[in-house]
């Protein structure tokens, strides 16, 4: 059951793998190419042309897989996405990340300490890559920057699937969910910001320490339960090995309050299970709904 480490009884055990078992049916009624591992064919439609891609090649005339994966089309692009593979980025992707060191000249180290420092836990998008492979990095309105008060999430990036919006303000919590492409989320107390463009260093540094004396207000327990309670359901969705998006993790919330379970208890094994199930019962039904 993909490797997962849960101390199940031997009830769960069964239970999980009967819901496994149904998540894999459907999904080959729904999408017969959605995981395939070495030399599993591909199913394409040869009357349109179509590109290979990463991880295929022709044998016998058919497209095959050459890794373990997802099949991923864009447009006539057809490749594997490898599981638990590095995070490979992409111009465009919004990350999340924590301040380790600078890389630059003293001056622009002397620059960024105004605005950042070590450990602290930023958002920003991919603006281009440099020679040496690293990433140059933008914060191009003051939804990016600096972030605090909450929880940050590491999980394997093949989870986080690429959208049109990875910024989610969860209003009935007072909450923002950013869904990182490098498989850092990060789940913390909602913070107003203007979408106007970031036009210099010294407003944003002026911005930061108006913003920084509004910080010091005490974070309520309510709050801070939220923060708990949602980024636990990441926790379990990851470990389930279920792609995560902003509607699955709050249905996971809802599931876990309408049980009455336990923050804590919501990492515990009989969850897993729940959610597993619910999980699998949910795209039954939407299976059905397209019939």
């Amino acid at each position: 059951m993909r490797g997962l480490q849960l101390p199940l009884s031997q009830t769960q055990r069964i239970r999980l793998q009967r819901a496994f078992e149904k998540l894999q049916s459907l999904s080959s009624k729904v999408n017969s190419d959605a995981s395939v591992t070495v030399a599993d064919t591909i199913p394409v439609n040869y009357e349109d042309a179509f590109l290979k891609g990463h991880g295929t090649t022709d044998l016998n005339g058919e497209l095959v897989a050459t890794v373990c994966g997802v099949v991923e089309r864009i447009n006539k692009l057809v490749y594997v996405r490898g599981l638990r593979a590095r995070y490979k980025p992409e111009v465009g992707d919004i990350v999340v990340g924590r301040v380790v060191e600078r890389r630059r000249t003293a001056l622009d180290e002397l620059n960024m300490r105004g605005i950042f420092e070590e450990n602290d836990v930023v958002c920003a998008e991919v603006r281009n890559f440099q020679h040496d492979g690293s990433l140059q990095l933008q914060a191009r309105s003051q939804k990016y920057g600096k972030l605090e008060k909450g929880q940050l999430l590491i999980i394997d990036p093949y989870l986080v699937k690429k959208s049109k919006l990875h910024f989610h303000h969860l209003e009935q919590f007072g909450i923002d969910l950013i869904l990182g492409r490098n498989g850092f989320i990060w789940v913390g107390e909602h913070v107003e910001t203007r979408d106007s463009m970031v036009v210099d260093q010294a407003n944003s540094f002026q911005q930061s320490m108006v913003l920084e004396e509004k910080d010091l207000a005490h974070t309520p327990l309510e709050m801070r339960q939220n923060i708990c309670r949602i980024a636990n359901a990441v926790r379990v969705l990851s470990t389930l090995g279920f792609s995560i998006d902003a509607d699955l993790i709050m249905e996971t919330v809802e599931l876990s309050s309408s049980l009455k379970i336990d923050i804590h208890d919501m990492l515990g094994s009989e969850f897993h299970v729940l959610v597993a199930e619910r999980e699998a019962e949910r795209r039954s039904l939407m299976g059905k709904r397209r019939r």
